[in-house]
Order: structure tokens, then sequence, then C-alpha cells
């Protein structure tokens, strides 16, 4: 079985399980998703290792190169290369990205090792110091104003059927892209939150879309550095479906980010940060 397919579907693989319900033990094949450790490359120097979905790779690495800021722009990325090393003891994946002299040279500045888990925050940090919280300003564009009411009932409703993975194992964030009626038009999943707002992040800026025309839905709580992600491309709202905490709401509330949570076809909670 090729590791990264499951009737076709990247990013799970089959198992054998054993299930025990009702006092009862049947033997039968369940569906798991993959996590990868996944070297991000820049010019030659690993920079970070994250734990990842390993599908949408080339989405994922252009995501994280702009939601940490290690480029200011598509354009700073000059190639992109995706490896598959499909070891039996520990497959693994790098990218090697190849970026302008000036973004390489700033990254080299601040480079730190990352040793990347499953919703990692801000591993490696060697100290308070150094940790940044001061996110950039969402420009006011006038989305909000155009923003149609029942848009997030809308998202919560269509969410479950762009979620191929999750419905395969039950184990996957996702990160939907939606218009102002609430319509996806983009999502990805991964076992890590943040990775799937990376790609999500890296798919539009890939297409050049306008980060400033649409809204992000995701299938996890709000934590300050999924706010931090959005703030950095211009996103003027973050929906969610679990809570946030209460740094996301303060950093939202500083780069002039909405901020909704615990959203459903019924409702959602609003928390007054734009």
């Amino acid at each position: 079985m090729n590791p990264l397919e499951t009737e076709g579907q990247p990013g799970a693989v089959e198992l054998r399980v054993h299930r025990h319900r009702g006092g009862a033990v049947e033997t039968t094949v369940d569906r798991v998703g993959q996590e990868w450790p996944v070297a991000l490359v820049f010019n030659g120097i690993s920079h970070a290792v994250m734990m990842c979905t390993p599908c949408d790779l080339e989405a994922f690495a252009v995501g994280f190169a702009i939601s940490e800021g290690i480029v200011g722009r598509n354009a700073d990325i000059q190639d992109i290369e995706v490896h598959l090393r499909e070891d039996a003891d520990l497959p693994h994946a790098e990218v090697h990205l190849t970026v302008v002299q000036q973004a390489f040279a700033g990254l080299k500045e601040k480079r730190r090792a990352l040793a990347g888990r499953t919703g990692c925050g801000v591993c490696g940090i060697e100290s308070i110091d150094l940790l940044d919280l001061e996110p950039e300003q969402v420009p006011d564009t006038g989305f909000m104003s155009r923003l149609a009411p029942e848009a997030i009932a809308r998202a919560a409703r269509e969410l479950p059927r762009h979620q191929a993975l999750t419905k395969l194992t039950g184990g996957l964030h996702a990160a939907a892209w939606c218009d102002a009626e609430g319509a996806i038009l983009h999502a990805f999943e991964d076992v890590g939150r943040h990775n799937a707002l990376d790609k999500l992040i890296g798919q539009l800026v890939l297409e050049r879309a306008d980060t400033q025309q649409g809204f992000v839905f995701l299938s996890s709580r709000a934590s300050y550095e999924l706010v931090r992600k959005a703030a950095r491309v211009g996103i003027p709202m973050l929906a969610t479906i679990s809570a946030p905490s209460s740094l996301a709401i303060a950093i939202a509330k500083r780069a002039g980010l909405r901020l909704v949570s615990f959203c459903r076809e019924s409702g959602y909670v609003d928390y007054e940060t734009a």
C-alpha cells in the first residue's frame, strides 16, 4: 500500500484495528490521518521541522514562510521543491525553498532551532523577551459591512462537505476560505491547526487572491498564533468552531481583526475585538 494513499485520498493510511463494542471484539480496517516530520529548508539551511499531514506541502511551505514573516510576499520565493522520503522506519518530507537574499539574510539573523509538534506554538523561543506579540494592523476595506448576516452559519453548515480526511479518520483540523456570503472557496486539512491555516494562506498567496475580501473558518479553537497569522496577511475575520484563548482575543483587538468563536449554524460568540 502506498503510504500516501487510501482509496485515492492523500494524507490517510489504512491499519488493522480491534474494535471493542458492547463486550464484542471486531477485527477490521480503519483509516488514520498521517503525521510526518516535514523539514522546511531555506536556501539550503533547515529552519524548521514541523509535524504535518504530507499533502499540499507547497502551499504549506509558502503559507509558513509568509505567516511567519520569513518573506514578505510570494515574489520573494524564487523556487520550491518538495521531496517525499517514504522510508520504512520514518517517512518524512523536505521542502526546499529558494528565497531572495534580503529575506535569507533576515532569516539568518533570527534563526533558531524549531522542533515542531502538533499544535506547536512557540517551540524554540529561548526567552520571553524574544516573543513578539505586536501584530500587523488589518486594514479596513469595508469587507465587514458587506458580510452577509448568515455567512457564518453557511460556513458552519458547509464545512463538513470539505473535510474528506476528517470524514475518513476523525482526527484532522480544517481551515476554510469563505466569501462574503459564507460560501467556502478553499479548504485544507492537517493534523495541526496551524498547518491547515498555513496551507490555506499559501494557496491564497499562490493564486494572488485578495486576502482582505473573505474570512477564515477553522474547525479548532482560536489561539494567538492563528490570529497572528491571519493578521499578517490582512484577513479581516477569523471564525472558529471552538473557544478562543484570552491572548487570541487581545491580539485580535490589537490587530483590528474580528474574532468570532463557538460558531454553529444556530449562532456564534462575538468578542468585540475590531
